[in-house]
């Protein structure tokens, strides 16, 4: 099969259709064949296409102006040598089924590729699974390394269900020193039972910041002071030089509770919370709250899905926004 370069693709003539129809290659155009980059270094790379005058090097020196054409052809080829049809998109690959191809099948996952130093901005990707929920499919980040490596991660966006009601709490009495609170006395059970807080050998109970912003919003803790009662705006303005996660902590905190999740520092993990569903002897969810506008390191986020695999955990980032919460979570996945 014989084709030309023609401007940042590849263009065959009417015989090149066949690769289209078997194969599921490139885009029918004026009675032939246009390729993309990624498929025609593919096709020429396996010998089955000669562009004129271009070898697969100068072809690669060719397109080299479009930014990481490279990985993305390393992306191309994997899919094809797992024996999946592919469409190129437009910062994106369609995959198709196997035996299914464009034409004859619908894609099922929307790839996107990133290298390892890539920068992953929060917005973008919410935005981004959403659009692939809405066309019914999987969203996908391939991810290639300084040595051309490849890992695939699956990307949801989720509204956490509810598993149990959120906690009743007693009102209870607390103490305030810094930024740590304590209460004394007899602790009322429907907080201890709720798992709030830290015992004392002597029977007191030591709250997070995270907890007793939680329950003083919900009118469930009093912290007397010199004016007055201590309130949580007040709480959280003394605390923040010590924390400065604490608003977007509080705030993913207080959404798991009022979904019936129990959430307990996840500092040994490198997170912000370990999360409990039904079952106290072993956390299900690792959750990191992710203020607006931030972005992570493929990287980090990388190591994160791998610690959250080997303790047997799912990986939450948790994305606050003035309209609400948004859970993404990443896992590895084959494909």
């Amino acid at each position: 099969m014989k084709g030309k370069l023609d401007g940042s693709t590849v263009l065959l003539g009417p015989d090149g259709v066949v690769l289209h129809e078997q194969g599921g290659f490139g885009r029918v155009d004026r009675g032939g064949l246009r390729l993309s980059p990624e498929e025609a270094l593919y096709l020429v790379q396996r010998e089955k296409l000669e562009v004129e005058g271009q070898g697969f090097e100068s072809l690669l020196s060719a397109f080299s102006d479009r930014p990481g054409l490279f990985r993305s052809f390393l992306v191309y080829r994997d899919i094809r040598e797992r024996g999946f049809a592919v469409q190129p998109g437009v910062g994106h690959y369609r995959l198709f089924r196997r035996g299914e191809r464009p034409g004859t099948g619908r894609s099922r996952l929307l790839v996107r590729v990133l290298s390892e130093r890539d920068l992953v901005d929060f917005e973008v990707i919410r935005s981004e699974v959403e659009t692939s929920d809405n066309m019914r499919k999987d969203h996908v980040l391939a991810v290639v390394d300084d040595e051309g490596e490849l890992t695939y991660y699956g990307v949801k966006v989720t509204d956490l269900a509810p598993v149990s009601p959120p906690p009743a709490c007693p009102l209870a009495e607390g103490r305030l020193f810094g930024s740590t609170v304590m209460l004394s006395g007899p602790v009322p059970p429907g907080i201890r039972d709720a798992w709030f807080g830290t015992p004392l050998d002597d029977g007191k109970l030591v709250l997070s910041p995270v907890e007793a912003l939680y329950l003083m919003r919900k009118g469930a803790l009093v912290l007397p002071g010199r004016g007055g009662p201590t309130t949580p705006e007040v709480y959280l303005e003394n605390a923040l030089p010590s924390d400065p996660e604490l608003a977007e902590k509080a705030a993913v905190y207080a959404d798991l509770r009022e979904h019936g999740y129990i959430p307990r520092t996840g500092y040994k993990f490198g997170h912000h919370f370990r999360v409990y569903t039904k079952d106290r002897n072993h956390s299900d969810l690792l959750v990191h709250a992710i203020p607006p506008g931030q972005t992570l390191a493929v990287s980090v986020i990388s190591r994160s899905v791998r610690l959250a695999h080997s303790v047997k955990k799912k990986m939450l980032f948790a994305c606050v926004h003035p309209s609400g919460i948004r859970y993404i979570e990443f896992g590895r996945m084959k494909l």
